[in-house]
């Protein structure tokens, strides 16, 4: 399966997605900000960068553009509670597969993972 970096400032959502993830077959490590999940990005090789857009040090959308730039093979799928962010999340999508609403239900965030992979 999949190698799946989520970054996520809220812990209890972040393990929450982990554990999911996991049940998938997926092996996922977590990242609680932008700025940790670029040094993750660094230090190893994923198929799948899952996160979430507003955080604090590095917001989602930073940490998608640099993403995009030095691997340009991964596949970022975003999410986010609030609307004015995922208009920000605009100028990425060529970079990204796609903006996934919060709240979200356990089926919904696994049915995303597997498109964003499959894409």
């Amino acid at each position: 399966m999949a190698r799946i970096l989520i970054t996520e400032d809220e812990d209890s959502l972040r393990m929450f997605v982990a554990r999911a993830l996991r049940l998938d077959g997926h092996e996922t490590e977590e990242a609680a900000d932008g700025a940790e999940g670029l040094e993750k990005l660094k230090s190893g090789r994923y198929d799948l960068l899952l996160s979430d857009i507003r955080m604090p040090v590095m917001d989602g959308i930073e940490l998608a553009h640099q993403a995009a730039s030095g691997w340009p093979d991964l596949k970022i799928l975003l999410m986010t509670g609030y609307a004015e962010q995922r208009e920000r999340a605009d100028d990425l999508m060529e970079k990204i597969v796609d903006v996934v609403s919060k709240p979200f239900a356990l089926p919904d965030i696994r049915k995303a993972v597997a498109r964003a992979l499959v894409g």
